[in-house]
């Protein structure tokens, strides 16, 4: 196990768009109870079905933590995600793509560069980071195409984001930890 898997064990924020729309939130809870159940939330606010914006976050954000981000994310005003492909990462990871991607590689670059010490996925990925929702991972009689048809004719999915979320995820332990708002006025 990799230090920063090993450390993501114990629990971990992420900072994320939520997409709590029913056709992918049901489909995501799902499988997230298929392979761990302790892993869904009970949270109400809490969205399974999100976008990554930067995870591993700080474990315990100060008030000074929260209001950095705010910062960053001041002039981002609320925009449209579109999710529409159903594509694979070469580690087997089933996703859609999130568009508009520019825009959420720009933010995790904005909170990448007021956060050195959090790099996105702990570094793992490196800087050429693909913007998705993962929706399950390769196995027999688990393809790309399968989920594609799981989730029949509700793609290409819209939804308007208006807030970021700080989720923490721990076994048994799921849940939202701060909301921020989008309001700004982008560049």
């Amino acid at each position: 196990m990799s230090r920063s898997a090993a450390s993501w064990s114990a629990g971990h924020s992420v900072i994320v768009v939520p997409v709590p729309l029913a056709p992918v939130e049901e489909f995501v809870r799902a499988r997230t109870a298929y392979y761990d159940a302790s892993f869904v939330s009970a949270d109400p606010d809490f969205a399974q079905a999100h976008v990554t914006v930067l995870g591993p976050w700080v474990p315990r954000p100060t008030a000074a933590d929260l209001s950095r981000v705010a910062e960053v994310l001041g002039e981002i005003e609320p925009f449209e995600l579109e999710l529409g492909v159903v594509a694979e990462f070469p580690d087997g990871v089933i996703h859609l793509r999130a568009e508009p991607a520019p825009l959420l590689r720009e933010l995790t670059a904005a909170l990448h560069r007021a956060f050195p010490d959090h790099p996105p996925y702990g570094g793992q990925f490196g800087d050429d980071l693909t913007p998705h929702l993962t929706l399950d991972r390769r196995a027999p009689g688990i393809t790309p195409e399968s989920v594609g048809a799981d989730l029949g004719d509700v793609l290409p999915l819209r939804h308007p984001v208006t807030h970021l979320d700080l989720q923490w995820w721990a076994n048994d332990d799921c849940r939202v930890l701060h909301r921020w708002q989008l309001e700004g006025v982008r560049r």
